[in-house]
């Protein structure tokens, strides 16, 4: 695992400006950003962090006002990824404006938590062994604590997974974690841990 230089794991946060995404957003706005930078699709590190959103009773997504688009990329690809600052998306019909970007490290927090980490099929025990198997191979020893069934759709099928968190990780291993997830699809947001606070949230 790289400790320094350009090869270290970052997250890019830009300032995004929009009000509705539609529930499915993710396939859309994984293609509006390839169209932008076309070279994030090959970076097998590369990721898109859900969207933090309320969900609205017509089934919508509100963008709060500091809404943030935030890219997991390695450090030697951030100027690059600066040309989506300025940059109008238009993700599902719905437009954006991404504003100014900040770089932030990543922390070796002890307890992760993902959005949505896809699964095989809809058992939540089979899940659980798959992620258990994950952890072993990476040598990453912590608690698993699954969450709720999630999905997603694309143009052409539905992804389906739960909501998990990492609990107990010793500093490598938790900056391992971030840097590298769990299970498939991280520009769709699948598979992405960030620091979290709690265990009860998602218990």
């Amino acid at each position: 695992m790289s400790t320094d230089g350009d090869g270290v794991t970052v997250d890019i946060a830009f300032a995004l400006e929009g009000k509705n995404l539609d529930q499915d957003y993710s396939f859309a706005l994984m293609r509006e950003i390839a169209r932008r930078i076309p070279w994030i699709e090959s970076e097998p590190e590369a990721g898109i962090h859900p969207l933090r959103a309320a969900k609205t009773d017509a089934g919508a997504l509100l963008l709060p006002r500091r809404a943030k688009l935030v890219l997991r990329l390695t450090r030697r690809r951030v100027q690059e990824a600066m040309a989506l600052c300025g940059q109008d998306l238009t993700v599902g019909g719905h437009g954006l404006k991404v504003g100014a970007a900040k770089v932030r490290r990543l922390l070796p927090i002890g307890t992760l938590y993902a959005h949505i980490v896809t699964a095989a099929n809809d058992d939540e025990q089979t899940f659980m062994n798959d992620m258990a198997s994950s952890l072993r191979a990476l040598r990453a020893s912590c608690e698993l604590v699954c969450g709720k069934r999630r999905s997603l759709r694309t143009e052409t099928r539905e992804i389906v997974g739960y909501s998990l968190m990492l609990h107990g990780l010793g500093p490598e291993h938790s900056i391992l974690m971030q840097r590298v997830g769990l299970g498939d699809n991280h520009m769709l947001g699948c598979g992405i841990f960030v620091g979290h606070k709690s265990v009860a949230a998602v218990a």
